[in-house]
């Protein structure tokens, strides 16, 4: 198989009617890592807005157990992409999504936006940093597959085209950035969290480039110093240069899933995708969305 051999297998399926398969290729074969640092930058815009950043700071589950909050985030995702909206293991996936966000007062514009963000923020992270951009058949189809997923969490009002994924962030983020210390102090959790993940003296080194990779709005909304030119100059041409060195990389032979990530850290013996996540007190709770059960070995393995 040649580098852009699976951009043509991503090419000839429709992005209307085979979105799931479309952007499971894109985002297991041709930019695994990319989506994985990508969707870490999309969390972080979502703490500059103040009533997303306080209630996470709010219910200490980010500050207190970053770690975990960051593995059932990832893999909660993560196995509605791998086994489909349908599947026994999908809709178990997104039932804990939707008990967890039932748990707490969260308004329908505030869930739209951060379904937004994990649409917008990985094309732009490609389109500087990526061993190619996304095609317009592939932001189609990652749009559909977002606007899926928002309808099965009950938001309402999901945009319908990346273009208007993007209008809405756009526009969302103009309004509502600014500062909250709980905003604040979630993003220093989660800085954290990914300097935890080197050696300890490299630990400044990592929140050092995170911060670089912040643009100036949130910048100011998290209240965050510049990073110096030549800061933001070394970690950014590091990126672009991984960039050009994969695309000279022979393509990935195998899927890989977030779960295979080895960022992933707190279920060394496995997990069960139904006990993932928080199982809030408070609220009605609950999925707003039907989701009848299949008997047990229903779900199709997914497409190669």
């Amino acid at each position: 198989m040649q580098r852009y051999d699976r951009l043509k297998e991503i090419l000839r399926l429709d992005p209307e009617r085979d979105f799931l398969a479309i952007y499971r290729l894109t985002a297991t074969y041709e930019f695994p890592w990319d989506f994985a640092r990508a969707l870490e930058l999309a969390l972080q815009r979502t703490y500059a807005v103040p009533s997303i950043g306080g209630l996470l700071a709010g219910t200490g589950e980010f500050t207190g157990r970053a770690q975990k909050r960051y593995d059932d985030t990832a893999l909660l995702l993560d196995a509605v992409l791998e086994h489909g909206f349908d599947s026994d293991t999908g809709r178990a996936a997104i039932r804990r999504v939707n008990q967890m966000h039932g748990g707490y007062t969260i308004s329908n514009e505030d869930m739209r936006y951060v379904l937004c963000t994990f649409v917008v923020i990985p094309k732009r992270w490609l389109d500087v940093y990526g061993w190619r951009s996304l095609t317009h058949h592939e932001q189609r189809a990652c749009a559909r597959y977002y606007t899926t997923l928002g309808q099965h969490l009950g938001i309402k009002d999901v945009p319908d085209s990346f273009e208007e994924f993007e209008a809405t962030l756009n526009a969302y983020e103009a309004a509502h950035f600014g500062w909250h210390e709980g905003g604040r102090e979630v993003a220093d959790a989660t800085f954290d969290l990914m300097a935890s993940w080197y050696p300890a003296p490299l630990a400044p080194l990592v929140r050092g480039a995170g911060r670089a990779l912040l643009d100036e709005p949130l910048l100011r909304a998290l209240r965050y110093e510049p990073p110096h030119p030549r800061v933001r100059g070394l970690v950014q041409g590091a990126l672009r240069l991984r960039g050009r060195a994969v695309r000279l990389l022979p393509p990935r032979a195998q899927p890989h899933y977030a779960r295979q990530n080895p960022e992933i850290k707190g279920y060394p013996e496995g997990y069960d995708v139904g006990e993932l996540g928080t199982f809030p007190r408070s609220g009605a709770g609950g999925c707003p969305v039907p989701h009848p059960r299949r008997p047990q070995g229903a779900d199709a393995p997914p497409p190669a």
